[in-house]
């Protein structure tokens, strides 16, 4: 039986909205996860308006839930430096009692990249930094003192204290569709990798077969890395279509889909989805 999670993106709704929403997926066991995502602009058009900032709301959220496991789907490694970013996830993990993923992604948008003043990069040095600062995190969350002198990044004795409730640390999900890079890089280092809206079963499978080849260069069990995928739904929804659908995924070997919002959130959706999930 296939798992599932919701995603609410952060944009164009109240705080209490979120809340509320967070809330009534903690009461429903067939949602094992909820995630929110990491941009600081909307992405719908005209990409203007309301956006809360992604981990702050976490922090509020683990708070606000007792069960269900939260995570941001997923940050954008040029949007903080990795050491602070290890030191957010084990804070995160504590606040949730042990309940927090860090889903993590190469970047991609250019348009409040450039307005913030980030430095993106090429595709290449994109690929390059997300490989090097996972790395440099996942140091910092399994040792006392972490030393790294690499082209993105360079630490001296660093620490990151306490490391996560969670052991070894906070399960790392990589994001992303990059045959050469990204899904190397979940080979090497992720224990899920999610991929974001798949059109059919078999183009999701023709992915899942280049990360069972990078498994292979690198000698990791693929079994060890769980599959993820993004299916969005609105509030009037076919819920029975959509299982439909999600059946297709499960059979193809995807282990757990992410029902993303595609429209305004409305709290009342969530029990009629969950119940159509629950049932199928």
């Amino acid at each position: 039986m296939g798992r599932h999670a919701i995603k609410t993106p952060p944009q164009h709704a109240t705080w209490e909205a979120f809340l509320q929403i967070w809330q009534e997926a903690d009461r429903h066991e067939v949602f094992e996860s909820a995630w929110n995502w990491d941009h600081f602009y909307p992405l719908t058009p005209p990409y203007e308006g309301d956006t809360f900032e992604g981990w702050t709301m976490l922090a509020a959220l683990a708070q606000a839930t007792n069960r269900i496991r939260i995570g941001c789907m997923v940050n954008g490694m040029h949007h903080r430096h990795p050491a602070v970013t290890a030191n957010m996830i084990a804070t995160l993990d504590h606040i949730s009692g042990g309940r927090f993923e860090f889903g993590i992604g190469a970047g991609w948008n250019e348009m409040e990249t450039t307005a913030y003043g980030l430095d993106l990069g090429t595709l290449n040095q994109r690929s390059d930094r997300l490989e090097e600062g996972l790395e440099v995190i996942i140091s910092l969350l399994s040792n006392e003192l972490t030393n790294h002198d690499g082209t993105y990044f360079s630490l001296t004795d660093a620490r990151c204290e306490p490391k996560c409730v969670q052991a070894p640390y906070a399960p790392v999900i990589v994001g992303g569709k990059g045959r050469k890079r990204t899904l190397r890089t979940a080979a090497r280092l992720a224990d899920q990798w999610d991929m974001t809206f798949p059109e059919t079963p078999a183009a999701w499978s023709e992915l899942n077969d280049v990360l069972l080849a990078h498994c292979a260069d690198v000698g990791r069990d693929p079994t060890e890395i769980t599959r993820s995928i993004h299916l969005g739904f609105t509030n009037d929804s076919d819920f029975a279509a959509l299982t439909d659908e999600a059946a297709g995924f499960f059979d193809a070997g995807v282990d757990v889909i992410v029902w993303s919002w595609r429209e305004e959130l409305d709290v009342r959706t969530v029990e009629p989805l969950a119940a159509a999930l629950a049932n199928s």
